[in-house]
């Protein structure tokens, strides 16, 4: 069976989950996985959809017609996905620190020099106590790749958490 990344995009507003939820069952979708969020007035969504392959071409033309409503959408077919996981190690982190531009920059490109894959990440910046600025927090879901070990990533994460002034902890 087929699967559909979605991404949505538009102005915030109750229903508009629903209005998804609608075309994907008319067209015979099975929702499988979403990750949701209000983000500066705006609804931003990414979702996984399987469908069956004769209604695939009718599901993404009704997802398209939610533009009238508001909503940007960008469909991607994955007809050839499976459930298999890659080898790798998956290891959870997280980082906690003033904000600053650059910290995602820097881990990213950390992650990237030994080939791990990002496949979950969620940041937010909260006022600090008593007025001293912005906190920035990270929770990352990374997939090492064979031979990497995580006490090794952890070491130059650590690494990196100096030369940052962030924390960083493995869970």
């Amino acid at each position: 069976m087929p699967s559909l990344v979605v991404t949505l995009v538009g102005s915030d507003r109750p229903g508009l989950v629903g209005s998804v939820s609608d075309v994907i069952q008319k067209h015979n979708g099975n929702w499988r996985e979403s990750r949701m969020a209000h983000l500066a007035g705006q609804f931003a969504g990414i979702m996984l959809v399987d469908v069956p392959e004769a209604d695939t071409e009718s599901l993404i033309g009704g997802l398209n017609l939610l533009s009238s409503q508001g909503l940007k959408v960008v469909t991607e077919l994955d007809a050839a996905r499976t459930t298999e996981e890659s080898a790798g190690a998956v290891w959870s982190v997280n980082v906690l620190g003033n904000d600053r531009p650059g910290i995602i920059r820097e881990l990213t490109q950390t992650l990237a020099a030994h080939d791990v894959n990002v496949e979950e990440l969620l940041t937010e910046c909260n006022d600090a106590p008593h007025g001293g600025g912005q906190i920035f927090t990270a929770k990352a879901q990374l997939r090492l790749p064979e031979g990497l070990t995580i006490e090794f990533l952890q070491d130059e994460l650590e690494r990196l958490a100096t030369d940052l002034m962030i924390d960083f902890a493995a869970t």
